[in-house]
């Protein structure tokens, strides 16, 4: 398995982040709040992860919500997948909201989000007059599902043919 150093430096006391299990792809983050935040429905609010990073260059930490929590509490990030850029030397802060219809509470300590390290490739535009064809063109929004819905009723439709 491919390995990449990242340095790391701990702004408050809690665990640093990391893998609960041999095939996580993400990395837990625990809250690093002074007290107790109780979020209430529809709240939003910034919580410290206790820690700042320095990745390299051409790669970013990818901030997601923990499902779990997402599925029991209806607490999510606000900007999801939220990005940390190679050359952010701040405290790593996440953007929490409470989707659900309870008020919930967050203590230091609590795995609150996972963090996944990937790769970012540098983009170079190349500007063209016209784009080359696809099967898909411009639909969008639900025009593949509709498409392979249409597609299936024909094929299942001997009039169709």
């Amino acid at each position: 398995m491919a390995e990449v150093k990242v340095q790391i430096k701990r702004v408050r006391h809690v665990p640093l982040p990391r893998y609960m299990t041999e095939g996580s792809a993400g990395m837990d983050l625990a809250a690093a709040v002074e007290a107790p935040v109780v979020l209430a429905p529809l709240e939003r609010r910034l919580i410290p992860a206790g820690f700042a990073l320095a990745l390299p260059a051409g790669y970013e930490a990818q901030i997601r919500p923990r499902s779990g929590l997402a599925l029991k509490q209806g607490v999510t990030l606000v900007n999801s997948p939220g990005t940390i850029d190679s050359d952010y030397r701040g405290e790593v802060q996440l953007a929490m909201i409470n989707l659900g219809s309870e008020a919930v509470t967050i203590r230091h300590g609590d795995r609150i989000a996972q963090m996944v390290i990937q790769r970012v490739p540098r983009v170079r535009w190349e500007e063209v007059d016209e784009l080359p064809a696809s099967a898909r063109e411009a639909g969008g929004f639900g025009h593949t599902g509709a498409a392979q819905a249409k597609g299936a009723a024909a094929d299942d439709d001997p009039a169709a043919s």
